[in-house]
């Protein structure tokens, strides 16, 4: 190597350090912008905008577990009761924002499509201007009237669908468990070795107007998801008996 593209390496490496200056954790050194540090001396990544915590001796996501008298143990699973989920990366414009149910497919910060037949139901429609769903035993339906409900599952392309109305089709290839809901932490995806979900720009979605895409990530799709971002998943709590929809279209 001559000096010159020594010197250039030198210039390149003091502009990175600059932008991302370094921190100390004990011995160690640190860029903040992808890690935190605990107790001066542990060191726990961020991922998915989320810095995780620390607990004799792991790191976690408080998405899915919790810290008590230093033992680590999974959060409960949030079961009988409906519930929003909103995208947690405060690193995105979407952050806070819901997911939407929109033409049997589950898209994040979009609107939600629902219908009732008010000929037949009348006054007993529920509003339809939310979109919420049940959890249990690893699955995910949608909080519906509609005789024979409607359930979701991770689509053979991996985005999130949900069936149609009076149908229980749902195609050869997808996934209708490996999910959890957690109380007062997050939806997780564990299917694909649990890579998660992963916010993909309208752009990058290949779809129409302002909606992210809402996509399982997993070991052979994750190289084209470069244009997407890790997300988590936040559940929140419906009171008991809340209606989402007579059915999401």
């Amino acid at each position: 190597m001559t000096k010159l593209t020594l010197l250039g390496a030198a210039l390149l490496a003091l502009g990175d350090s600059a932008v991302n200056a370094l921190n100390n954790c004990g011995q160690s050194q640190y860029d903040p912008a992808q890690y935190v540090c605990w107790s001066d001396q542990f060191l726990c990544p961020i991922t998915a905008g989320e810095p995780l915590s620390f607990c004799s001796g792991a790191c976690y996501s408080k998405f899915m577990y919790k810290c008590e008298n230093n033992v680590l143990s999974l959060l409960p699973a949030h079961t009988g009761t409906p519930f929003t989920l909103t995208v947690s990366n405060p690193t995105l414009p979407i952050d806070g924002k819901p997911v939407t149910a929109s033409g049997l497919h589950l898209s994040l910060a979009g609107n939600t499509s629902t219908y009732c037949p008010v000929e037949v139901v009348g006054a007993a429609c529920p509003p339809g201007n939310i979109t919420a769903f049940f959890a249990g035993n690893g699955g995910l339906s949608m909080d519906t009237m509609v005789p024979g409900g409607q359930q979701a599952y991770l689509g053979p392309d991996w985005n999130m669908r949900y069936t149609q109305a009076h149908s229980a089709y749902i195609p050869a290839g997808s996934l209708v468990q490996g999910f959890g809901a957690y109380e007062g932490g997050g939806f997780v995806n564990l299917n694909g070795n649990g890579w998660g979900w992963v916010a993909c720009p309208p752009q990058a979605s290949g779809g129409g107007g302002t909606a992210w895409n809402l996509v399982g990530r997993n070991e052979t799709n994750a190289a084209s998801l470069t244009a997407c971002t890790p997300v988590n998943l936040k559940v929140n709590p419906l009171p008991s008996g809340t209606v989402g929809a007579w059915q999401y279209a």
